[in-house]
């Protein structure tokens, strides 16, 4: 009997992320992991944890909070945080602002002014590289990079002066004040993401699975009533089965309608859908059709 040593797809994705992880702690200073209590830092997060298990995992992680978050999401993190051990470092936007390092805008979103934050952030934890959550298939603005991003003094992005990455060989070699973008999920899809999730057994938030709400209609997206999404006058407030795809801050992430209360149902959900988790639920990239690069190239994830 000839044995078969093909891997699956997930297996190979897995194996790529893992190898990513080690690459860095061997490069790297000071790495961290950006954690939101999202699904894809959760899956990084456990894919960390594979990377250097029995040892734990050998960063902090760290959350830029805009303040506007679903209660369920920010109860996941401290939850997971706590399990794992990991040191948890919270950049808080609502510091930011209160200190003038950020103003907030007029549509009440925190979405933009992360960007500041984020940078004051790892300049003072002295970060030379910061994994993200990042999916090619999101946007266009992320399709154009590649798993090691490199980020000049001041965090910025410029698509021209990207290093090749041939055989998967990773280039981490940064100045003083220069630093690194590492993205180890650049290569999974949004299915992907869900069917590791299902495989591996992991905890996930409630708020992604199908539930009751009091939604309403915004430019054509189902946003949820709370204190960050107030509705204006001729949006009418009703109930509906929705789950979130994403999550992100409040005030502009939506919510799809959805009846998928389990993993195998989400599954075959995402597995037909033809528009993308950012598309279709986040009004934040619907401000120019070039609005993520634009916040790329300002420092952005």
């Amino acid at each position: 009997m000839t044995s078969n040593y093909r891997l699956s797809q997930l297996d190979t994705l897995e194996a790529e992320a893992i190898h990513i992880f080690r690459e860095v702690a061997a490069e790297m200073q000071r790495p961290c992991l950006l954690f939101s209590g999202g699904k894809d830092s959760i899956v990084m997060l456990r894919l960390a944890e594979k990377a250097f298990a029995p040892a734990p995992i050998p960063f902090p992680v760290m959350h830029v909070d805009t303040g506007h978050n679903f209660p369920e999401v920010l109860e996941f993190r401290d939850k997971r945080v706590a399990e794992l051990g990991v040191q948890l470092i919270v950049a808080s936007v609502q510091e930011g602002i209160d200190k003038g390092l950020v103003r907030e805008e007029p549509n009440g979103s925190r979405n933009r002014i992360q960007t500041p934050v984020l940078l004051d952030a790892a300049e003072k934890h002295k970060f030379d590289a910061l994994f993200g959550g990042a999916r090619r298939d999101e946007e266009k603005a992320r399709a154009k990079e590649r798993v090691f991003s490199f980020r000049d003094e001041f965090g910025q992005w410029d698509p021209k002066a990207q290093r090749p990455e041939l055989w998967s060989l990773y280039n981490g070699r940064v100045h003083l004040g220069e630093s690194i973008r590492v993205f180890p999920l650049s290569n999974w899809t949004e299915l992907d993401i869900w069917q590791y999730i299902e495989r591996e057994a992991i905890e996930i938030p409630s708020i992604y699975f199908a539930h009751r709400r009091e939604v309403f209609l915004r430019d054509g997206m189902v946003f949820a009533a709370n204190e960050f999404a107030v509705p204006r006058d001729g949006e009418d407030v009703f109930t509906a089965t929705v789950r979130y795809r994403t999550v992100g801050d409040a005030t502009l992430t939506a919510a799809v309608r959805s009846e998928a209360d389990t993993l195998p149902k989400i599954i075959e959900e995402i597995a037909v859908t033809r528009l993308t988790e950012r598309g279709a639920t986040r009004g934040d990239d619907k401000v120019s059709d070039s609005a993520m690069e634009d916040r790329k190239r300002e420092g952005y994830f």
